[in-house]
């Protein structure tokens, strides 16, 4: 991996950060001048998105740091820190844009549908850039935040149709409601999301990763006579470890070789292989899958 690339991400980041922060406080001028109820919340749910980017940034930064005594295995878990941190404040967020739209949808107010059309246009350009920026997805992290853009481009797009078809029929409840479809449709995929982060921090086989098709491929090289002790986990969602205990006559460079590149083809960046003669006992028995 190049300098350049695994940079690329942070750079990324941060300029969705500066975007979200900049267009905020642009929402917060322009929820008051129009006096739109959605507006306001949107403004306070993006002031808090880039507070989670923000916090991203300084994560995905941390990440890149080279191993050294005490993380052997480098900081890139911290990458993972900010996707948490990110997912649990797009989640909150959401729960916040529920609320004020089912308050929004008991007490209507008047809105003035011209400013609020104007700024919902902008908002949609604005968050559909910072969607594109941050659409690699490199790592949960990342995901988190093109998910977070995904969330305002979505939003400011029902903002944009609501506008437009109150200012013709003055169904002031369409807002709220379109509101509260949005934000149930991002906190399913934030749920999803999460679900994704904890199983990397509990050490859980990747989900494109399957056990039994690894062990069957490396049983087919004719000097291996079992495998057991099989663990394979993942750093951050994208990179893999794996260790594994090999039985075989003839333990040498051209095995661990063939060994290495059946699972290189997983993404496996880290791996540890222990060699066990065909008469010796294993004696840790307890971590074996049954």
């Amino acid at each position: 991996m190049s300098k350049k690339h695994s940079h690329q991400p942070q750079h990324q980041i941060l300029l969705a950060f500066l975007l979200n922060f900049g267009f905020s406080i642009y929402e917060f001028i322009g929820g008051s001048f129009t006096g739109s109820t959605a507006i306001m919340s949107d403004a306070v749910h993006d002031f808090g998105d880039a507070i989670s980017i923000g916090l991203a940034y300084f994560f995905e930064k941390k990440s890149t740091k080279h191993p050294n005594e005490y993380y052997t295995y480098g900081y890139i878990r911290y990458s993972l820190v900010g996707g948490l941190l990110t997912t649990l404040i797009l989640l909150i967020g959401s729960t916040f844009v529920i609320y004020n739209a089912v308050v929004h949808l008991l007490n209507p107010a008047p809105i003035n549908y011209g400013g609020m059309t104007i700024l919902a246009i902008i908002g949609v350009i604005v968050n559909l850039i910072a969607t594109y920026i941050t659409r690699d997805k490199n790592s949960l992290n990342q995901r988190s935040v093109n998910l977070h853009m995904l969330e305002d481009v979505l939003g400011w797009a029902v903002v944009l149709a609501g506008a437009i078809i109150m200012s013709l029929t003055d169904i002031t409840y369409l807002d709220p409601i379109l509101s509260i479809l949005v934000a149930l449709f991002i906190l399913k995929h934030a749920l999803v999301n999460l679900n994704e982060i904890f199983a990397v921090f509990l050490e859980k086989t990747p989900a494109n990763i399957s056990l039994a098709k690894i062990k069957k491929q490396l049983l087919e090289i004719s000097t291996i006579k079992d495998i057991h002790h099989l663990h394979i986990w993942s750093l951050d969602g994208v990179h893999h470890c794996a260790t594994l205990h090999v039985i075989t006559p003839q333990p040498n460079a051209k095995l661990k070789h063939q060994i290495s590149s059946i699972l290189a083809k997983q993404q496996i960046s880290h791996l540890t292989i222990e060699f066990e003669d065909l008469n010796e006992h294993c004696t840790t028995q307890k971590c074996q899958i049954s």
